[in-house]
Formats: C-alpha cells, sequence, structure tokens
C-alpha cells in the first residue's frame, strides 16, 4: 500500500485539541468584561442570548474553499457555542458587547442593587444619656415606660 509523504504531519504531528471560543474574564470596577477569541468568524454570524441567568454566545467560521490538498488543517470551522451562567447582581439588560480584530468583548455590568453602598445615620439633637439607670430621652423612654406599664 502506498503512503503519500506529508512533511508537515512529520513535524508536526496531529491537529492538537483546542476549545473552539478561548475566554479571559476580568473585572473592572463596576464591570465584568469577557475577552473571547473568535479570529475569523463572520461578525454577523454571531450571536448573544440571556436567558435568566445564563448567558449563551454562539458563532460560525466557515470552512475556507480552495485548489489544492490539505496537508495541515489546524482551524475548527462550524458553528461554536459558549454559555456562561451567571451570578445574581449582574445587569444583564444593560450588557454591550463588540467585536474587533478577531475578539468578541462583552461588558457585563453589576446591578445597581448589588453594589456596595453607604447606608447614613440620621439623629436628632437632643441629648441621650445611658449612664445608669436613668432613661434615655425620646422615643426610647416612652416605650420603656410603657413596657413597664406592660409589666406591672
Amino acid at each position: 500500500m502506498a503512503r503519500t509523504f506529508d512533511p508537515f504531519r512529520e513535524i508536526f504531528g496531529e491537529a492538537p485539541r483546542t476549545v473552539g471560543m478561548p475566554m479571559d474574564l476580568v473585572r473592572t470596577g463596576d464591570d465584568f468584561v469577557v475577552s473571547i477569541d473568535l479570529p475569523g468568524v463572520d461578525p454577523s454570524s454571531i450571536d448573544i442570548d440571556a436567558e435568566e441567568r445564563t448567558l449563551t454566545i454562539r458563532a460560525t467560521r466557515n470552512t475556507q474553499t480552495g485548489e489544492g490538498q490539505w496537508l495541515v488543517r489546524e482551524r475548527p470551522t462550524g458553528t461554536f457555542a459558549r454559555q456562561l451562567t451567571l451570578g445574581n447582581g449582574l445587569a444583564l439588560d444593560r450588557v454591550k458587547a463588540s467585536y474587533a480584530d478577531g475578539v468578541l468583548t462583552l461588558h457585563i455590568p453589576v446591578a445597581e442593587e448589588a453594589k456596595p453602598r453607604k447606608i447614613s445615620v440620621s439623629h436628632s439633637g437632643g441629648t441621650q444619656s445611658i449612664e445608669g439607670d436613668k432613661p434615655i430621652e425620646g422615643e426610647v423612654a416612652e416605650q420603656s415606660q410603657g413596657q413597664e406599664a406592660l409589666a406591672s
């Protein structure tokens, strides 16, 4: 049986198995930034759906056609999909997506209700004493007197 000599296969071996959509995730301030490598993908084929807490990203890379015999074929083709399960506290209604230089970038903001916030304490100008058995002036003293009346 005749065997075709393929110098590239002898050098590189079989094509390595790669993840179709490698991703980086970083938090910058109040946004999570997801960067997904999608080189050679037609931007019009990118589809992003958000349902409940799941973000689904789909993209298609078409097969290159041309004359000649393939010697090495490592770049995957077809439709790729990746799902990200997101925690609570993200504003999925404000996700922004852009595609440039083969990289899909998603900005997922933290929801307003999930952001840490300072709660101010209001106070009245009256004096309050907590020394000894003296009643505290204001509503607390009235409650104490009311509680004593209930107890007797």
